[in-house]
């Protein structure tokens, strides 16, 4: 059965989405289960808060060329996401906001929701945190993890960079590597 309705980030993204290098387009641009493998460095902040936070959070461990394995399962308006980092599991579902959050990405990791704008810039799709909740309250502006997140195509290959940071705090984590579409089965 074929859905009318466009995959999450086409929908946010309008025309702008037509924009972004082949590789970010096919990760993004169906509503079907899918499957992408590669690998990532992950690098955690160096203290106690933050390494706290991380590990609060499901964030993964210090690695370096980690293998990677991401299961993108669409559930009408929404995606959920299993990141698996050589066993170590990270999920997330995202989805359009609504209300004040309306135009946004919100990705929820259990009770705290992140709002998210999406903008395409040169041949990156940036995206950068505008507000977050925990448990549907609003928490302060002033405390919102921030970071440089992008993704982009290098060689031909879906590339991203995430790097979560907070105030005061500093880094929390950040990873950064190459994925490729695979088969369900490898």
């Amino acid at each position: 059965m074929t859905s009318l309705t466009p995959a999450l980030y086409p929908s946010l993204l309008g025309d702008a989405y037509a924009n972004l290098p082949a590789p970010v387009q096919a990760l993004h641009g169906t509503q079907s289960r899918r499957v992408w493998s590669g690998t990532a460095n992950v690098t955690r902040g160096k203290n106690t808060i933050a390494r706290l936070i991380a590990r609060l959070f499901g964030f993964p461990p210090d690695a370096a060329s980690v293998p990677l394995r991401i299961t993108f399962d669409a559930d009408g308006d929404t995606e959920r996401w299993t990141r698996d980092f050589a066993g170590h599991v990270l999920r997330s579902v995202q989805s359009s906001g609504i209300g004040r959050n309306e135009g946004l990405l919100i990705e929820r990791f259990g009770p705290l929701n992140v709002a998210l704008a999406l903008a395409v810039e040169g041949d990156r799709l940036c995206l950068t945190p505008r507000r977050w909740s925990f448990l549907g309250v609003p928490l302060p502006k002033a405390f919102l993890p921030t970071g440089e997140s992008f993704e982009t195509a290098q060689n031909g290959r879906f590339q991203f960079d995430v790097a979560i940071t907070a105030p005061v705090i500093g880094l929390i984590v950040a990873y950064r590597g190459e994925l490729e579409e695979c088969d369900d089965d490898d």
